[in-house]
């Protein structure tokens, strides 16, 4: 950064900055300048009072001592170490919560179950609301309105047969356990 010190004044009295290197390796000519000229490269960057206060700011609660802070993350680390040899998850019980609820979606969707209801009732509306979405689909690609069916339509067109003798034996175990 420049200063004061560095003006050299000329024959007349003028200030001026000699030819110097700037901080990023280029060169700069010898200029004339006002006394207490600080060239734009050399200010330092502005930073409002918010960001001052974060970079300055504690890392631990206020009125806490540091000694304390170090002594409850050594603490913490120690704990978080458990049984030497074991790998990290499973110090951790394996994976979290939101882990494993995304991965039973997954696979949920992944295999095209819908949750098996334990009515027999609420299983025979879901099997008859699966058959008409499989007569449904049909129709769509008989009439040639879905001329690329996906692999999964085609694949529920294949189960219909399959669908229709859950069905039935479902209306047999209604009818049995009247």
């Amino acid at each position: 950064m420049s200063s004061a010190a560095e003006y050299k004044k000329d024959d007349s009295g003028q200030c001026f900055i000699p030819a110097s290197q700037r901080p990023d390796g280029t060169w700069r000519k010898a200029r004339r300048v006002k006394d207490g000229y600080i060239p734009q490269e050399e200010m330092p960057l502005y930073e409002s009072k918010g960001k001052q206060w974060a970079k300055n700011r504690p890392d631990h609660p206020v009125g806490l001592a540091p000694t304390d802070v170090a002594a409850m993350k050594a603490r913490q680390q120690a704990a978080d170490m458990g049984i030497p040899g074991l790998a990290p998850s499973a110090k951790q019980g394996g994976i979290s919560k939101s882990q494993k609820r995304s991965s039973s979606k997954k696979e949920g969707h992944c295999r095209g179950m819908q949750p098996v209801a334990s009515d027999p009732t609420k299983r025979l509306r879901n099997l008859k609301k699966k058959l008409r979405d499989i007569e449904k689909l049909e129709k769509q690609i008989a009439s040639g309105d879905l001329k690329n069916p996906e692999p999964e339509q085609l694949e529920k067109v294949k189960k219909k047969e399959e669908v229709i003798q859950q069905i039935e034996n479902l209306e047999d175990e209604i009818v049995d356990s009247q």
